[in-house]
């Protein structure tokens, strides 16, 4: 069909270098599975050849343009999924970036998804538990420590896919035989975290936890292998650099604990163990900050087995990934809920934002929903939150009749993993920025902190377009049981305590989880810059923060247990619950609980009252009291020390304030008015002319004369005294003069003014100087005491066209500063 086309190709047959060196580079690590790379002039021919086989009706076909059941073009193109680099169905999972300090090894680990039987008691204290003696490695025997770990000073570079380059040394001990009980520790994997262990006894182990990285704090989330287990024998761990004085273990949390062998042959997955669980103060101290050890015993089940413990139950950016894949392969779900990618993270990790809301028959049915926008693991230590945010996805992408309804009134904006970077890496808090994000959303540095500024940024495109019902952010809390919301007290009395009836509703909704006594809405100061704070002042007005305990519930038929995974993805499904019944168009539960809530309210107020022991008759005025004198703080983290500029900025800024330190050492401060400029500059000339006049016989002479004290010198030293000596503190304060210092200016003005005379009447015999006064000035005014003066605070004030022309004096005209 085309014979020239067809000639030219088979003359020219070698193949371009680069072309050729980037087709093996992609498809080497799996980028591109295309046929062999052609030249460039080749591919030109061929894109050329398929717009005219379109054209002429050929069977080639466009993978952006849609057809129809006939083989037709349609007139538009596919959604451009390939341009966000999501991933497909027959390609493998993106692999998660590392920073190029952390050393990652090759196995992939993966545990099943498991509900106990049984609920899991907390535990109870004895009274008996033992008190370690922490004697650290000195005493002891290192048996894993990671040694390139970026800390405090250190700041993020650049990040791949397996972390660190070169071999992975195995860090964990070697054994010496088959009787050798060492038990082999290993972090090195995805949101894994320990530092170091030390063997203390044959079976005591200390373990030091690593911080976030480029931080120096931050250290509760714990995730870690151990192989080489004993069956029937007693071991004890104790966690040596907590940092936080309050927490859950000490009121019956227990950690986390799962056997492989167990999932293997049982399908057993994550359990509640640990006996003797004490939770005290570190008394080493290093000279800095007080350390907290949590310290508990445990026997595993298995000889030979291979064991993980957990703060919580871990769930991972690859977990994530897992579930988006089985999202977008299905039929079903994928044409309701739409994957996008918000933005890349600092290493690289894409941040994933799903839409999710049926298609509207009209445009007019598209403009009237309203929006709702939830987010989780923005501190990536808090995996609870992952967990609801499941449970919500799994129920509004199911085909529940609740679900469809939400997905016709609603359109819902969700970021399953705000900080994608953190959660790899085993961070507690941080970013790879070494700051809290959850106290950077009204941050302007893009380039530091993109997946909030690209959420906030989302947001506010999102209010331009429709209303935005709800916000809410998943955390976790180590201090509190339960699942309770922070909000923000709203202001406006039209919508008086209406932020408050959602956490109500969803408090009867779940009555054995959910504990609306423990939710706060006080806007403190300190939480001026996280996101429920920020996307309120931006005019969403039911914005939260969704605390889920680490450890149980203390209400109902739940009281004193633990939470499961499924307890958690259950409180996912009475967020939609409650969003339909807090949007119901019969408003019956809405004034219900907000007439429920005026009652509560008042009973709190006059609590409060009966504690100061004041008596006070509410009846008309108890509703104009501000809730924020009612309600106390938040107990939340104090992860305001991680506010402030990014690490590597840090390093940045500090040089340019030393730098600014050291210009303004130099320079003078400038003056304020033009009489201070102008006796700085006779000042300046006086000492210029002493100088020439050391070296010059007549030295003698101009001395007598200084001494001689002309009349007309007198005159315009005593008309000027006056206001020389009202800015004189000023002087001294600008010139930094000392007290006893000789250089008066008035003097300075009469040793100008005499030497000027003379040399004026010299060269000009019959000239008499003038030196009258600008203005008319009484000395013995004295300035009134502990009195600033009113300096003008233009430093240099423009000149007025239509002033008088002033009279020009010729001493004070040829030493007036320019």
């Amino acid at each position: 069909m085309f014979p020239a086309l067809e000639t030219e190709l088979k003359q020219e047959t070698l193949p371009d270098p680069y072309e050729d060196f980037m087709y093996h580079h992609l498809q080497y690590y799996g980028y591109f599975k295309g046929p062999t790379c052609l030249p460039s002039t080749v591919h030109r021919q061929i894109e050329a050849v398929s717009r005219d086989s379109l054209m002429l009706g050929s069977p080639l076909k466009s993978r952006q343009l849609l057809h129809d059941e006939f083989g037709e073009v349609k007139p538009c193109l596919r959604e451009p999924r390939d341009l966000f680099a999501f991933f497909s169905s027959s390609g493998p999972l993106q692999a998660p970036r590392w920073p190029i300090e952390c050393e990652v090894i090759k196995e992939s680990l993966c545990h099943i998804e498991w509900v106990p039987p049984q609920p899991e008691y907390f535990y109870q204290p004895t009274g008996n538990e033992k008190l370690p003696e922490i004697v650290g490695e000195e005493k002891g025997t290192v048996v894993y420590q990671l040694d390139s770990v970026p800390t405090e000073g250190s700041y993020f570079t650049s990040a791949r896919v397996g972390g660190k380059r070169g071999i992975i040394r195995d860090l964990a001990v070697t054994l010496q035989g088959p009787e050798d009980n060492t038990l082999l520790f290993e972090s090195r994997f995805e949101s894994g975290n320990l530092q170091k262990a030390v063997r203390v006894d044959t079976y005591e182990y200390e373990l030091t936890l690593r911080t976030d990285l480029y931080t120096n704090k931050h250290t509760q989330w714990f995730y870690f292998r151990v192989q080489n287990t004993r069956k029937d024998v007693t071991y004890r761990f104790t966690i040596v650099n907590l940092l936080k004085p309050k927490s859950l273990y000490t009121i019956g949390m227990k950690p986390l604990m799962y056997s492989q062998l167990d999932a293997d042959t049982h399908n057993i997955g994550w359990r509640r163990e640990g006996k003797e669980i004490r939770y005290f103060k570190n008394n080493t101290e290093d000279g800095q900050q007080p350390f907290y050890c949590l310290t508990w015993t445990i026997q595993f089940p298995h000889d030979q087995d291979t064991c993980f413990f957990a703060h919580f139950y871990p769930y991972t950016y690859t977990d994530l990934q897992c579930y988006l894949l089985s999202v977008a392969n299905n039929p079903v779900q994928s044409q309701f809920c739409k994957l996008r990618t918000l933005c890349r993270s600092l290493a690289g990790n894409t941040v994933y934002l799903l839409t999710i809301t049926n298609p509207s028959r009209t445009p007019q049915e598209a403009a009237a929903k309203k929006a709702v926008v939830l987010s989780a693991r923005v501190h990536p230590g808090e995996s609870n939150g992952s967990w609801i945010m499941k449970g919500f996805l799994d129920f509004i992408l199911s085909n529940s009749p609740d679900a469809q309804l939400l997905r016709d009134i609603f359109i819902f904006k969700v970021v399953p993993m705000l900080n994608p970077d953190g959660v790899i890496v085993g961070n507690y808090r941080c970013s790879l920025a070494g700051r809290d994000l959850n106290r950077h959303y009204k941050t302007i540095l893009k380039e530091s902190f993109p997946c909030i500024w690209y959420t906030r940024n989302m947001i506010k495109r999102l209010l331009e377009e429709r209303e935005v019902l709800l916000y809410c952010d998943f955390h976790g809390h180590s201090r509190k049981n339960n699942i309770f919301l922070y909000g923000c007290n709203n202001n406006d009395r039209k919508y008086w305590l209406h932020e408050r009836v959602f956490p109500l509703m969803l408090s009867k909704n779940a009555p054995d989880k959910f504990s609306f006594q423990s939710c706060n809405f006080k806007v403190q100061k300190c939480k001026e810059g996280t996101g429920r704070v920020v996307m309120w002042r931006m005019g969403i007005l039911n914005s939260y923060t969704m605390e889920s305990t680490f450890g149980g519930s203390t209400l109902g038929n739940k009281r004193d247990t633990h939470f499961t995974t499924e307890d958690l993805k259950s409180l996912g499904y009475h967020v939609c619950d409650t969003l339909l019944d807090f949007c119901d168009p019969d408003r019956t539960k809405f004034m219900q609980c907000l007439a429920e809530l005026k009652e509560l309210l008042q009973q709190e107020i006059h609590k409060k009252f009966n504690e100061l022991g004041q008596d006070m008759d509410l009846e008309g005025s108890w509703s104009d009291i501000s809730l924020s004198d009612i309600e106390s703080s938040t107990s939340g983290s104090d992860s305001s020390l991680s506010d402030g500029l990014p690490v590597h900025l840090l390093n940045i800024a500090h040089e340019v304030n030393q730098k600014k330190k050291m210009y303004k050492k130099k320079k003078k401060k400038p003056l304020q008015t033009r009489k201070q400029r102008n006796e700085q500059y006779q000042k300046n000339n006086l000492m210029r002319e002493l100088k020439l006049t050391e070296d010059i016989p007549e030295r003698a002479g101009f001395a007598s004369t200084l001494q001689k004290q002309p009349t007309f010198f007198r005159n315009s030293e005593n008309a000027s005294s006056s206001a020389m000596r009202n800015e004189k503190p000023r002087l001294n304060e600008l010139h930094g003069r000392d007290k006893g210092s000789s250089l008066d200016p008035s003097k300075m003005t009469s040793l100008i003014l005499t030497k000027n005379k003379e040399r004026m009447q010299t060269e000009k015999p019959g000239f008499t100087v003038s030196c009258s006064p600008k203005r008319s000035t009484n000395p013995s005014q004295e300035p009134v005491p502990d009195m600033k003066p009113s300096w003008s605070r233009n430093r240099y004030p423009a000149t007025r066209r239509g002033r008088a022309a002033m009279t020009v004096y010729p001493s004070l005209h040829i030493y007036t500063y320019p």
